[in-house]
């Protein structure tokens, strides 16, 4: 019996069914922790306190080993009645929100407004709430389950908690579910990969007249620019680049001795992001040739630094096994229709060390993410948790 018939089989017979009308019944409870959790600081990088709360609703739960790794990945276990390589479910833990920000969360008749709301209080909430749901007695699972709290997922972070996970502790997962944000229809199986580029241009600079022609850091910066926003980017596999922010010089009459351009690459082909970031330092290496040639015989020439300061894999789970298969069945169960999608999320990391992964929503609709005016509305919100548990049982297995 497939994946999928299995997960049939399962739905409306004991243990799962108990399981799935527990969900149903304790969805406040959800929500209340979505809340607190959400109001906890998480800045990338800070998210010390948000994974002392967790760490203690963990113990709470009644999970075994829990503690955090040298990444601040807060880690504990579920038991299976077998010793099998886990199954891994995770929600990180950071925000894009800085400390001054307020976290504090108004309720707007069904809709709960705060920044985090939804990314990723709904995620931490929901994987507590699965925690809960898998107690080991009423549901048991057959392989291990391990429930990761992870940091650095936003922006800056760069996966760095996903990626010491699945290098050290986990690299023997079986399979992995991140959660992410709110909606009950997306399965994110194909990991949009990124580089992102800093390059720096360095030279003499000196007094816009006296020093005239001396190359000029910033003419440099901006001929990369031009030669990147020319380049012919595939269609398929879907590739973009974008110069997101650009700067350098002191004043506007001095020559600056210094230039910078950060750039991000995306792709869901890796051999995509090694041939455009070729593309990206031969624009740098010609700007750089360019300018100095410009330069008076004898001036000090330019110097060109590029820093990698965002590397996010890419890759894909094939849409044939089961952990696709099953999300694929989770989501007609709950009356959705299944939308295989590409996105940047801790599942990127097992995907591109070959574990079996994908990325879904933990219920709900919520919008504005990564603003002040981030919202969630419990539409239904517990039919996501629910899938997310199907998923779970299915490539973990059921003791009957």
């Amino acid at each position: 019996m497939d994946v999928s018939s299995q997960l049939r089989a399962l739905w409306d017979a004991p243990p799962l069914a108990t399981a799935r009308a527990s969900l149903a019944a304790r969805d406040a409870e959800t929500i209340e922790s979505q809340i607190a959790v959400s109001e906890i600081a998480a800045p990338t990088g800070e998210e010390r306190e948000r994974g002392a709360w967790v760490t203690a609703r963990f113990r709470a739960l009644g999970l075994s080993d829990v503690h955090a790794d040298a990444a601040g990945n807060v880690i504990a276990t579920r038991a299976g009645s077998r010793d099998e390589p886990p199954v891994v479910i995770c929600a990180h833990l950071d925000t894009v929100f800085p400390r001054t920000v307020s976290l504090r969360v108004q309720r707007d008749g069904p809709r709960l407004i705060g920044p985090g709301i939804g990314d990723n209080g709904r995620g931490l909430a929901a994987m507590l709430s699965i925690a809960g749901a898998i107690d080991g007695t009423s549901l048991r699972t057959r392989a291990p389950v391990v429930f990761v709290a992870t940091t650095g997922e936003e922006g800056s972070g760069d996966l760095r908690g996903a990626k010491a996970l699945f290098a050290s502790e986990m690299s023997h997962a079986a399979a992995a579910i991140a959660l992410d944000g709110a909606g009950d229809e997306r399965i994110v199986h194909r990991a949009l990969g990124s580089r992102r580029f800093r390059v720096l241009f360095r030279g003499a600079g000196g007094h816009s007249w006296t020093a005239f022609g001396v190359p000029n850091a910033v003419h440099a910066a901006a001929i990369t620019g031009a030669a990147l926003a020319r380049i012919a980017l595939p269609a398929m596999p879907r590739t973009t680049l974008s110069v997101g922010r650009i700067g350098g010089g002191i004043s506007v009459n001095a020559i600056p001795d210094d230039a910078w351009l950060e750039i991000d690459l995306r792709s869901t082909s890796e051999m995509a992001l090694r041939t455009y970031e070729g593309e990206i330092r031969s624009a740098a290496a010609a700007a750089l040739h360019e300018e100095n040639q410009h330069g008076l015989r004898g001036a000090p020439p330019l110097a060109v630094e590029i820093t990698v300061i965002g590397d996010r894999p890419s890759g894909e789970t094939d849409a044939s096994l089961d952990i696709v298969a099953a999300a694929l069945e989770a989501t007609q169960l709950i009356g959705r229709e299944p939308d295989l999608a590409t996105a940047s999320t801790d599942a990127n990391v097992p995907i591109s060390r070959g574990i079996p992964a994908i990325a879904i929503g933990a219920g709900g609709r919520g919008g504005e993410a990564h603003t002040v005016g981030e919202w969630f509305e419990n539409a239904a919100g517990h039919l996501g948790v629910v899938r997310a548990l199907g998923v779970v049982v299915a490539v973990a297995g059921v003791v009957l």
